[in-house]
Parts: C-alpha cells; structure tokens; sequence
C-alpha cells in the first residue's frame, strides 16, 4: 500500500471513520479536509445493490446541478442546419458534421463533451472506437443525441453531470468545488442523490445505496447518511 502524505494523515485524523455523517455535516467536514493548494473537486461514490449485467439495472443518465460543477465544459456538436445553428448560439465550442468526425479521426480529442443529432450518427458510428473507451460517444441517456441542441449545449455548459454506474456497482460523480459555499454543495448534492434515488431499478433487491461518501480530490472519504437530506 502507498505510503499518504503527512497532509493526508492530518486530513484524515479530522474524520471518524466509524460515523456516518448527515449530508450538511459532511460537506463542512470535506472542506476541513481538503488540502491541496488549487480549488479541488469535491465528488461522490455510490455503492449500489443493482446488478449492472442485467439491462434494467444499469444506471445512467445526467443531471443538471442546480449551482454548477465550477468547471469550464468544452462542448463539441456534430449537426448541420437549423441544428448547427442552435448549438452555435447556445455557446458550442465546436460545430461540425464529416469535417469534424474526419478531425477526430485524425487524432484531435480537445473537448470534454460530445453532443450531436440523430441523423449525424451514422457517421459519429465510426467514432466509436476512439470516443467509446473515454466515456465520450453520444448518448440518447444522457442527452447528447438530440435534435434540440440549443437545450443541450445549454443543460451541459451549466453544469449537467453524467453519471453510469461501472460493473461493481460503483458511481462516481463530481457534485461541485471546495470554494463554494456550504449551502450550494447541499443543494448539488441533494440534486444529485435524489436523481440516484428515483433511478432505482424495480428489480433491485436489497438496500439500494448500500453506501455513501463524499471527498475532495486529494482529501480522504467520508461516509454520508443517504436519509440525511
């Protein structure tokens, strides 16, 4: 196991490891915690009892966080027409159709989200191999294949999340910035974990958030009641 800094023992000593925090205590404790010298991501992870093999237990989708994520998005759009112009005036970093899926076959990957329309994808079909394993290939679940572009280069540049739950049932999903207040944290995270919630599949069994925890980027986990909000 890899040794922890001295400012990561000293972060950890402020945490119980045998509490489980309620939601507004939590966020308090995880700025106290959070010791690096640039504005850290505050994220949390999900342990779910869903069984992601199975089609109707596979949990994905977006949400748009009432206070942002904090951080600059660069959104790209594969459309043409009234769609490309849409995209254009909502901000798009990016608007394109063959020219910009050639770019991207060619090696260019600046960008942080990929949005297009239903018609574009047969041609962003052959992105596949390069956009899929970085988690960036458009998506009808997450809202990035739509003929409403405008909206969804809107809903992302303002702090929408996508989040999928990976094979072990684990999600992970970065709710807000140390520097923002309190109440704004609680109220992404509140946001966030009642779309969690309402995501649950009907046939999964068990307690459905079997844990809960919530950290900065480099600061040490911290275990959150699900019930506390």
């Amino acid at each position: 196991m890899a040794k922890r800094s001295k400012k990561y023992q000293d972060a950890a000593k402020l945490v119980d490891k045998n509490k489980t925090y309620s939601a507004d205590e939590a966020i308090a404790l995880v700025k106290k915690t959070s010791f690096a010298k640039f504005d850290e991501t505050v994220e949390v992870a999900y342990n779910l009892s869903v069984d992601p093999k199975k089609a109707d237990q596979q949990i994905r989708g977006a949400v748009v966080l009432p206070n942002g994520t904090g951080k600059t998005v660069r959104v790209i759009v594969f459309a043409q027409g009234d769609q490309a112009k849409a995209a254009e005036e909502a901000g798009a970093d990016i608007v394109g159709a063959e020219d910009l899926v050639q770019k991207i076959q060619d090696g260019w990957l600046d960008f942080d989200v990929a949005v297009a329309t239903p018609p574009m994808m047969a041609q962003v079909g052959r992105l596949g191999r390069i956009l899929g394993p970085k988690g960036l290939m458009p998506n009808p679940k997450t809202g990035t294949v739509t003929m409403d572009t405008g909206k969804a280069v809107h809903d992302v540049k303002s702090g929408q999340v996508a989040y999928r739950v990976d094979k072990a049932g684990i999600l992970h999903a970065p709710i807000g910035k140390v520097s923002f207040d309190d109440q704004k944290l609680t109220e992404n995270f509140k946001t966030f974990n009642d779309t969690i919630v309402k995501a649950k599949p009907a046939s999964a069994k068990g307690n459905y958030i079997k844990s809960l925890a919530i950290s900065s980027t480099f600061g040490p986990g911290i275990k959150v009641d699900a019930t506390s909000f």
